[in-house]
């Protein structure tokens, strides 16, 4: 059976369960505390078995991120957990959303070619299996909010603010 590697990273906003397979990095996850659990769900929907360990490269990326040493990721994705207009969704906002920028829901709806599709687009930033690495904290309502987030609200501000699009937090 083949395997994928797993790691927890502690970081500001709190730890992330990373973990890739050898197509590459396949998953991030907010609030890591009960990381072997959390492996074990993600192996049997990967149907590979979890190997604690490895990440070198995601983990030093991610580090220089919230360091603000890093402004764009050059990682393998594996996008297996995701699928259809979905992933379509996330690949364009990986590619047109860059570091200090932001978009609204119905921007990236109209970037599918459907511009009715806020809502669906909605739920594919809650469905995104990369978070930070697709960015997600990057898109906001059409009122300029910066609407809702799979790692909290505390979390999308603060990453919001490392790249300088909101102020930092004063406490």
């Amino acid at each position: 059976m083949e395997s994928f590697g797993w790691t927890i990273l502690q970081t500001p906003i709190g730890p992330l369960l990373l973990a890739e397979t050898e197509r590459g990095l396949v998953n991030v996850r907010f609030h890591a505390h009960d990381a072997e659990y959390h492996a074990h769900r993600l192996a049997e929907r990967l149907a590979l078995r979890p190997v604690r360990g490895g990440l070198r490269e995601a983990t030093a990326q991610l580090s220089a991120y919230f360091a603000a040493d890093l402004t764009a990721f050059a990682l393998p994705l594996d996008w297996r957990l995701t699928s259809g207009f979905n992933e379509r969704v996330l690949r364009l906002l990986l590619t047109r959303v860059g570091y200090g920028q932001v978009t609204g829901y119905g921007e990236l709806a109209r970037w599918t070619g459907d511009p009715g599709a806020s809502r669906a687009v909605g739920t594919a930033m809650g469905a995104n299996p990369l978070p930070v690495v697709v960015p997600c904290h990057r898109v906001v309502t059409a009122t300029g909010d910066i609407g809702g987030f799979g790692g909290g609200l505390d979390a999308k501000r603060a990453l919001l603010a490392l790249e300088g699009v909101l102020p930092a937090p004063l406490f």
